[in-house]
């Protein structure tokens, strides 16, 4: 799990580059790289469960994101994630 704190003071171009994060997290959820991906009410703070081998794999993850210049992070390796998804399963609209 990545802790991800943004910054205090959202600039116009980090406001404008927040369209292309968007874009490589959906890209990364579809291949299921990210396995989710949260926002803080307040907007400081990210928590992302990447799906890796190693924390160097995790590093090349975040290297993807536009936003990585003005983020700081912190790795946690976890033991388990469970969830309802993962309990249910995933519903297709197809």
């Amino acid at each position: 799990m990545v802790d991800i704190r943004l910054p205090e003071i959202l600039t116009e171009e980090f406001l404008a580059t927040i369209p292309k994060q968007r874009s490589v997290i959906t890209k990364l959820m579809e291949e299921k790289t990210i396995i989710n991906y949260s926002l803080a009410l307040d907007r400081s703070k990210l928590w992302t469960i990447i799906r890796a081998e190693s924390e160097s794999d995790v590093f090349d993850v975040l290297s993807e994101f536009p936003l990585i210049g003005w983020m700081r992070f912190d790795i946690y390796e976890l033991a388990f994630n469970e969830n309802v998804f993962r309990k249910m399963g995933y519903m297709s609209l197809n």
